[in-house]
């Protein structure tokens, strides 16, 4: 399995933007594909943006509407999600993950997970 560390999150208002990474390490980074998930106090987890091993195959839940995009990086092992026009409700803590999956799978289609990193949209 490899390690995965997240970094980006912080404050933002409303309408602002963030990018957040992801770096893998310990592992064969580009084999996998790589998913953004999220969880809101009191919320359970739920799939952002997913994107294939090479990067030709995004998918994204329904509330980015065109506002958040996944990328990655294989040279430099590293996944990336966009965020733009952020809203209130895009609070949460953010975390990737690497595996089989495309967005929606059950999470057994992904082994490895970051620890998160924060967002938080607030005027």
């Amino acid at each position: 399995q490899i390690q995965l560390v997240e970094s980006g999150g912080g404050l933002v208002q409303p309408g602002g933007s963030l990018q957040l990474s992801c770096v893998a390490s310990g592992g064969t980074f580009y084999v996998y594909n790589m998913g953004w998930f999220r969880q809101s106090p009191g919320q359970e987890r739920e799939s952002v943006a997913s994107i294939n091993w090479n990067g030709e195959s995004t998918k994204y839940a329904d509330f980015t509407k065109g506002r958040f995009a996944i990328s990655r990086d294989n040279a430099k092992n590293t996944l990336y999600l966009q965020m733009n026009g952020l809203k209130f409700e895009d609070t949460a803590v953010y975390t990737c993950a690497a595996g089989g999956g495309s967005i929606g799978d059950p999470d057994a289609f992904w082994h490895s997970w970051g620890q998160g990193t924060q967002v938080t949209v607030s005027s």
